[in-house]
């Protein structure tokens, strides 16, 4: 537990008190004017942690133009130092405001004597390329220096001249030349011609320059036949190519062609190296030539290493379309037959091979073309796929080097693969992992067994006769504590739980508990009580976190693991229901719903200010309030016994119309509990549209539980407020999604049966009868004898994104009113900033930003004029795309009426697939509109000189603005 405690300690907010962004950068100035060289650099270098904390305009700009200073009159170590800070920066430089005031202190430098100084300036011209990309002073300087005798600031030119070609149309066209007579030039030394040939890379603007560029590195292949210049040549050539994309299918064959022709293996690799390149790239310009041609090279080859770089780029190539051109070829024509089995008897020569890595990309072959070419008959290539891949797993299971690990890594994802792809396959699978688990490694073991529970997920294949092996392997893994044991009892753990998640028999609590006591620390029992939670195994999971409460160093953490006992105690709770028996099932979620209140009381104080927890309380909280609509679904049901329609119900009906007036009190009930329902709908939805950062897993459970509140509700409507018109055609294809997990396939079952119930009861009886209110609370009790499961992001957060807001104006002091004169428009900036956890983008990426802007009159000022409705408040729109993870822009808001308004403004994303999540934050400032002082003077002089028509010049004095 010690690794969390860290991060805790960060949560919790203890530590030294932060500066704010102003006194930070007053702390940086003073070691910029020190006079010791040593506080200055260390000033310096401590720049982009600044950035990172406050990466807003105002302060980079002022930053920026403090090294630029310094830059200007530092000696040559100083600028090393400035150059350095700009270039691990290179995302804020955009948000430099002066940008020329910038560019003039740091450009003064290149007329300095030094050399060295004038390089140092050109490779900082060349780092801010993207903000000055077509400052012709700059261009003419990298133009001089390329001429220089000084070998340092060449080199410092031609790294400028690449990044202003990268950025710059015209200074790529107007460098090309002068280039291109470098290259061909004799004078220049042939190191420096290896420099020079890379800028072509950038060439790439528009079609004729790619194409002159093109021309010049033929010349150069067929010109300069030596080693290292025909690499260079060739990687430039293909960067080109994937840059202007037209020349892509000719490039292919250019290297096709010197990976079959050139006897240099060099030249061999780069070449490979590049067909990678192109393959992960552009796989659809591939042709079937493209790939036989590799195919015959590397059935040909009789290096290992080559094979090795040919079967990856196939192997890559055979996840992608690419793989059914190959395959599509036109039947009947013999050639075209016997050509698309080459790729194939090259993959089954290749699955045996003493090489694991060529062994590893030969089942991979087989397994992605078993995998996507699913409409052949290729019951043969399945057998070799699985042969080969039961062969690689006794190879490499034996084995804990680096290597082996990463070739066992491949091969149990290709298994995953094809067992999903082809399910009849699974048995076969799952027998030789289990068989292999007992004399494999432990770092073997433990992706094993990932791969034993990712089967699992997906099909029930772990039989009950196979749960005596892992249980037996359970109790063999000794009392050894390194990391790779805790490791491994937690993946068997895992798989025990995947394979058994109806229940756990009290002789495996029994083991895994005393595996627990004997040989782990109390990391390893949380994660496996964690995994036993996400499995629903409730009563294991409290009881060890029963045993883990007096084991943490925090209270937060007392909190927090408390919480998740009483969550697990709650669960446990309602295992116990049974169908038709109403009464115990009210006590079962009373029970459930006072270890829930425990819970939620634990779960917030358990929460810091830095994680607040929001997405656990949310969830619970719906939890809870699930389970209270159950229970007052189940006393209205009840109540048509203890209180059924009065004797003069019928009459009631028929005088109002209403003819579910006949079924007395509990119709109105029905209506209330529907609408409860609908209402938990919609708040599951709102905590979907805030988990931005959730797995894929856990967004799916908070959508099973929407699911269920919309089933219940359309139960309701169906059997008892309204059988006419209920419809079931929309709910009918919900079963036919690909079913990710187990609780998920439960869930699935039982939504459909209580359709199917419901469907088969409605319209056969007139509502409401005690076969009605029977299915209601069997749809309920079903729905809660599936054991809630708590998905991964309830635990942990793998993606963290979140975004802060800067407005402009802003008070000095946030209850502070910004003054507007009631006839000018306001003109709200927004700037923003998106920060990132460690694993920015993992499951889904920000798109653009949504920016909403709302404004309401607080409490008004002055007499009451009638305005048109449009002018009382402002709602604006508007969608940004943020660049380096930065957006900024614009509002007008008009302000006539006098008084104090509130301004909210709220974002929210949209991810690369167009759907908005309602991340905030939401930012408020006040506004007070005041009267102008020409209307205030107008409006004086008729309130002294002309009292009978006073409102009438009011409004008209009004309506000129």
């Amino acid at each position: 537990m010690a690794a969390s405690a860290k991060s805790f300690l960060a949560d919790a907010g203890y530590g030294e008190q932060e500066l704010d962004a102003n006194s930070a950068l007053m702390e940086l100035d003073k070691g910029l004017r020190s006079g010791k060289l040593g506080e200055q650099c260390e000033a310096v270098v401590r720049f982009p942690r600044l950035f990172q904390k406050y990466p807003f305009p105002i302060l980079i700009n002022s930053a920026f133009l403090k090294l630029a200073d310094v830059f200007r009159v530092g000696n040559n170590f100083l600028r090393l130092c400035v150059l350095k800070v700009t270039q691990q920066s290179e995302k804020h430089l955009e948000k430099i405001l002066n940008v020329d005031e910038f560019v003039k202190r740091v450009f003064s430098v290149i007329h300095s004597n030094d050399p060295v100084a004038r390089a140092i300036t050109l490779r900082m011209l060349g780092s801010m390329a993207s903000i000055i990309p077509e400052r012709k002073n700059a261009h003419h300087s990298i133009r001089q220096s390329l001429d220089s005798h000084d070998n340092v600031e060449v080199e410092a030119a031609i790294f400028a001249a690449a990044n202003f070609s990268a950025q710059s149309k015209d200074f790529a066209a107007g460098i090309c030349n002068k280039i291109s007579e470098m290259i061909q030039g004799l004078a220049t030394p042939v190191d420096l011609k290896l420099k020079l040939i890379p800028i072509l890379q950038h060439m790439h603007h528009d079609a004729s320059l790619a194409s002159s560029s093109r021309q010049l590195l033929q010349q150069l292949v067929t010109s300069y036949p030596s080693t290292k210049m025909v690499i260079v040549t060739l990687h430039t050539f293909t960067l080109l190519a994937a840059s202007s994309l037209v020349d892509i299918p000719k490039q292919i064959q250019l290297l096709l062609q010197y990976l079959k022709n050139d006897p240099r293996k060099a030249v061999k690799r780069l070449a490979i190296q590049d067909l990678k390149l192109l393959a992960n790239k552009t796989p659809h310009t591939w042709s079937r030539e493209n790939i036989q041609a590799l195919c015959e090279s590397a059935l040909h080859t009789p290096y290992d290493s080559l094979k090795l770089g040919m079967l990856s780029v196939l192997s890559t190539l055979s996840g992608t379309i690419a793989i059914k051109q190959y395959f599509s070829s036109a039947p009947g024509t013999a050639a075209a037959t016997a050509r698309s089995f080459d790729l194939v008897k090259l993959a089954q020569e290749c699955c045996y091979h003493n090489n694991r890595g060529i062994a590893a990309h030969g089942v991979r072959i087989l397994t992605n073309i078993s995998a996507s070419c699913q409409e052949k008959d290729l019951l043969p290539l399945e057998q070799d796929a699985v042969f080969g891949l039961e062969s690689l797993l006794v190879l490499c299971s034996q084995d804990d080097s680096p290597g082996a690990q990463a070739t066992l890594k491949i091969t149990l994802t290709c298994m995953v693969k094809l067992v999903k792809c082809r399910p009849h396959l699974s048995q076969s699978v799952v027998e030789s992992l289990l068989t292999q688990l007992h004399s494999a490694q432990d770092a073997a073991r433990i992706l094993m067994c990932h791969c034993l529970a990712a089967i699992a997920m997906q099909l029930p294949v772990l039989a009950d006769g196979m749960l005596g092996d892992l249980m037996d392997l359970y109790k063999l893994i000794g009392r050894s504590t390194t990391d790779k044991k805790q490791e491994l009892l937690v993946s068997l753990a895992t798989v025990i739980f995947v394979s058994s998640q109806k229940a756990l028999s009290s002789e495996i609590k029994t083991v895994i508990k005393q595996q627990l006591e004997n040989a782990s620390n109390g990391w390893t029992a949380y994660r496996i009580a964690r995994q036993a939670s996400r499995m629903g195994n409730h009563d294991m999971a409290r009881e060890l976190y029963q045993s883990l409460l007096t084991q943490v160093a925090s209270e937060h953490f007392y909190f927090w693991l408390n919480s998740l006992k009483e969550f697990s105690h709650a669960e446990q709770c309602l295992t116990g229901l049974q169908e038709d028996n109403y009464s115990s099932a009210l006590s079962c979620i009373a029970e459930a719903l006072k270890s829930y209140h425990k819970g939620i009381a634990s779960l917030t104080a358990a929460s810091t200010p830095l994680n607040p927890l929001s997405f656990q309380c949310g969830f619970v909280k719906l939890r809870i309030d699930l389970l209270q609509a159950f229970s007052l679904l189940i006393c209205t049901c009840n109540s048509l016994k203890t209180s059924p329609p009065p004797a003069i119900a019928t009459t009631i009906a028929m005088t109002s119309g209403n003819d579910l007036q006949r079924c007395g009190r509990i119709s109105n009930q029905m209506k209330h509990s529907m609408e409860e329902f609908r209402s938990l709908a919609t708040r599951y939805g709102d905590l979907y549209q805030s988990s931005f950062d959730a797995d894929s897993a856990t967004l799916r459970n908070v959508e099973l539980q929407q699911q269920s509140c919309l089933l219940i509700s359309h139960a309701i409507e169906a059997l008892i407020l309204d059988p006419e018109s209920a419809s079931f055609q929309e709910y009918s294809s919900n079963g036919t999604a690909h079913v990710e997990s187990e609780y998920e396939r439960r869930m699935m079952s039982v939504f459909n049966h209580v359709l199917e119930e419901v469907e088969s009861l409605n319209r056969k009886y007139a509502p409401v009868s005690y076969l009605h209110t029977a299915c209601l609370c069997n749809a309920v009790i079903a729905l809660l004898k599936v054991p809630l499961s708590f998905q991964r992001y309830f635990f942990q957060k793998l993606q963290s994104t979140s975004i802060k807001l800067a407005l402009s104006p802003s008070p000095r002091n946030p209850a502070e009113p910004i003054a507007v004169q009631n006839n000018q428009q306001l003109a709200l900036k927004v700037e923003g900033v998106v920060q990132h956890g460690s694993k920015p983008g993992l499951f889904r990426k920000i798109q653009s930003v949504c920016l909403n802007v709302s404004s309401v009159l607080q409490s008004k000022s002055g007499q009451d004029y009638k305005i048109p409705i449009d002018n009382m408040t402002n709602e604006m729109e508007q969608r940004v795309e943020p660049h380096n993870d930065y957006f900024s822009t614009q509002f007008l808001l008009n302000f006539v009426i006098l008084g104090t308004h509130n301004i909210t403004v709220e974002s929210s994303v949209i991810d690369s697939n167009g759907i908005v999540w309602k991340t905030g934050p939401k930012t408020t400032i006040f506004v007070k509109s005041l009267e102008d002082p020409y209307s205030q003077q107008v409006r004086l002089q008729q309130q002294q000189g002309q009292p009978p028509s006073q409102q009438q010049q009011q409004r008209t004095a009004y309506s000129r603005f």
